[in-house]
């Protein structure tokens, strides 16, 4: 398998493996330079090292061993499309972008097969969740609403809501969570910690919907955008997300025996977490349409695998 990289303007100048990072989102520095020096080659044969220097408009190829993806769900559900913007209901468990482990297995991937090229620009996503996260994501039909939408999440307007199944019962119906963030210093590089010195503000607003049987349903209102921010904060209000590999009472211990099993869930790593995947759903976002200006809000209700958790716990469905 061919991976081709054209080599834009703004990244020119930079170390190979640099733009490689840039160019495969979320791995690691140390991979990236694994991955250049058994695969990246000029258009010529000829082989490259990570500290190659990139210019504009050469080609970077890397050619790798044919890929077999992990499985997931690789429908999704259109909940609006107006021509400017497009939203979509993720899946649980399906990528947003290209990483060494997913491929064609991606919503970026399943948006340009089923809208271009013949069906003209490709919409681009504006925001991004959690492969295991699902629900409401926002993409751009056009540049100028593509642009829209990014700059109104870098600038904190959208106002987004979550619903989340988390352990224990809360004690307040409303709470409010401000713990500054930073990532860790040892350890996994993809986790975050509270920090008070040096780390970045992150604001959290909660709301309980329903307590079942030691469990509470939660509605999740983030007023920044920090990453992981809301697993984060949940669990260190001793609250975490039910399934959470990460951030739930044994830390990072189930993802690193997840990844060691080849990236599958045993029944008895699944009965410690609670559930298959980080009972969290992205339920609305609420902004200003990059067209008319009026207020717009796009909502995707709670997927069948949550409401199944939540009726597990007792009787009825959510209150919602």
């Amino acid at each position: 398998m061919v991976l081709t990289f054209q080599v834009a303007a703004d990244h020119a100048g930079i170390r190979l493996d640099r733009y490689i990072q840039i160019c495969i989102p979320r791995l690691s520095r140390t991979r990236v330079q694994e991955i250049v020096r058994a695969s990246a080659f000029r258009p010529d044969g000829s082989r490259r090292v990570p500290s190659d220097i990139v210019r504009e408009g050469e080609i970077v190829l890397l050619v790798r061993e044919r890929m077999i993806e992990p499985e997931v769900p690789l429908g999704f559900d259109v909940l609006l499309d107006d021509g400017a913007v497009l939203a979509v209901d993720k899946p649980p468990g399906l990528p947003m972008h290209p990483t060494a482990t997913y491929h064609k297995h991606t919503l970026s991937y399943q948006l340009r097969e089923r809208y271009g090229p013949e069906g003209g620009y490709v919409p681009a996503i504006a925001h991004r969740l959690d492969r295991e996260t699902s629900g409401v994501v926002l993409c751009g039909r056009t540049r100028e609403a593509e642009r829209s939408l990014k700059m109104g999440f870098e600038a904190h307007r959208m106002r987004k809501s979550y619903l989340a199944v988390v352990r224990g019962e809360l004690v307040e119906d409303t709470r409010l969570i401000e713990l500054a963030m930073a990532p860790v210093t040892s350890g996994l590089h993809v986790l975050m910690q509270i920090r008070s010195e040096g780390g970045l503000a992150a604001r959290t607003e909660l709301q309980v919907r329903e307590r079942r049987a030691g469990h509470s349903l939660v509605e999740l209102f983030p007023h920044t955008g920090r990453q992981h921010q809301l697993r984060v904060h949940l669990a260190a209000i001793g609250h975490s997300i039910v399934g959470d590999k990460l951030y739930g009472p044994e830390r990072e211990a189930p993802f690193l025996e997840y990844i060691d099993n080849g990236m599958v869930l045993t029944p008895e790593l699944r009965a410690r977490l609670g559930h298959e995947r980080q009972a969290l759903h992205a339920h609305s976002v609420t902004f200003a349409h990059p067209v008319s200006g009026e207020e717009t809000t796009v909502r995707s209700p709670l997927p069948a695998d949550l409401r199944a958790l939540w009726a597990a716990l007792g009787t009825g469905e959510p209150a919602l």
